[in-house]
């Protein structure tokens, strides 16, 4: 029950004085006052022991709450704004200790991005086309380890090597097995970084694994990508349309789940202890979370034969020429009946630099009649790269021109 004016007045003065009759400013007083207020309250009205503590507890949390809020709030002051907590609720973390870290510090900058240029047959004649993969530098002088269908039919294969230090290298294939698709190629270089090769015997599955690679053309760097090994001697086919019949079969190959992306080609797979176990190949196009490497113990031979017998540089002009033959010349009149016409010719390349054109007509070559494409070619390998020949060309119109070529270095694999 209620009761009168004066009682009421009498729980405002505790309010405002506590119940010792002291000032109600600090928040342990103004709680304390809130727990006296209520208790008094309900000493008023009868419940079963239960309920009461129910009831009790209810109340205090809701008026003490509020004048907790009020207190924030600063009713006879100005509003004060509670701050956010600062630091961390935990160590961070510390990185240097990451294995994956220390791996990538240690390998990256032996990851070289490998591109080329190159005349392909669309269907409606050849068009110039260029091409992304890696490599990666497995001896000091240049010595680089990619895939054979990265720089398949290139006529031009640059190496540029990790920010901050980049550098371009013009690149020449020495050796490799196009049809275990891989490529040694050979870079004028010193101290440049490298990378161990380790062993794919021993490797199990669920091991932890890194890729590296140039993938998706991306500017930077390579990309990073972590995965295990999921499963091992996969036999698996992949398009490749440079390829005889289209498709290629590789066999005992490393599945992993760290993701190979377009670029990524070439690119090594190491283990934790930064060795490479793998050579990035393949992603599964249909699927997530499959991709194929060639395992570094089927790729060791090759590589060491690369090394120990490269391929001797071979002279290059720089032209793609086909047979000329009363067809031919009908087709576009030209005014032999014999010779090697130009289809097209490599940008920047020799033969395009002593100023030979597409729709030439290579008729002599240092000295000697030429009659048909192969004739051609023959007398190209006769010569050493740096070599200075004189070759006559027929251009449209029947005028015949000679022009001084200083021969280049072939840089794709050698038939």
């Amino acid at each position: 029950m209620l009761r009168g004016e004066g009682s009421v007045r009498s729980e405002a003065a505790v309010t405002a004085s506590g119940p010792d009759g002291a000032a109600g400013d600090g928040t342990g007083i103004e709680r304390s006052t809130c727990w006296w207020r209520i208790t008094q309250r309900m000493r008023r009205l009868t419940f079963p022991p239960a309920l009461a503590l129910v009831l009790a507890l209810a109340v205090l949390l809701t008026a003490c709450s509020g004048g907790v809020v009020d207190q924030v709030r600063g009713s006879d002051g100005p509003s004060v704004t509670p701050t956010l907590p600062t630091g961390s609720a935990i160590d961070p973390l510390d990185t240097s200790a990451d294995p994956v870290v220390l791996v990538v510090e240690a390998v990256r900058p032996a990851v070289v991005n490998v591109t080329t240029d190159a005349l392909r047959d669309t269907g409606v004649g050849l068009q110039p086309d260029q091409g992304v993969g890696t490599g990666f530098v497995v001896r000091s002088d240049g010595v680089i380890v990619t895939n054979c269908h990265v720089v398949e039919g290139a006529s031009r294969i640059t190496v540029i090597t990790v920010p901050p230090e980049q550098a371009r290298h013009e690149a020449r294939v020495i050796g490799g097995d196009c049809d275990a698709d891989l490529a040694v190629l050979k870079i004028d270089a010193e101290d440049l970084p490298t990378v161990p090769l380790g062993s794919s015997a021993d490797l199990q599955l669920g091991q932890r694994v890194v890729a590296l690679g140039y993938a998706l053309a991306l500017e930077g760097g390579p990309s990073v990508t972590t995965g295990i090994v999921s499963a091992l001697d996969r036999t698996i086919q992949a398009q490749d349309p440079n390829f005889e019949g289209g498709t290629r079969t590789y066999t005992d190959v490393i599945q992993t789940d760290a993701a190979i992306n377009p670029g990524n080609s070439g690119g090594p797979l190491v283990d934790l202890s930064g060795r490479v176990i793998g050579i990035n190949t393949a992603g599964a196009g249909q699927a997530e979370n499959i991709g194929f490497a060639i395992a570094i113990d089927a790729a060791k031979p090759v590589i060491d034969r690369a090394i120990e017998n490269p391929s001797a540089p071979v002279a290059y002009l720089g032209v793609v020429t086909q047979d000329v033959d009363p067809g031919l010349a009908l087709q576009f009149n030209l005014p032999v009946e014999e010779g090697a016409y130009v289809v097209e010719v490599t940008p920047d390349g020799p033969a395009e630099a002593a100023g030979i054109a597409g729709g030439h007509v290579i008729v002599g070559f240092d000295g000697e009649d030429v009659t048909a494409s192969d004739q051609l070619g023959e007398l190209i390998r006769d010569r050493e790269p740096g070599d200075r020949v004189e070759v006559v060309v027929v251009v449209p119109g029947g005028d015949r021109e000679t022009h001084v070529v200083e021969l280049g270095v072939r840089p794709g694999i050698v038939p």
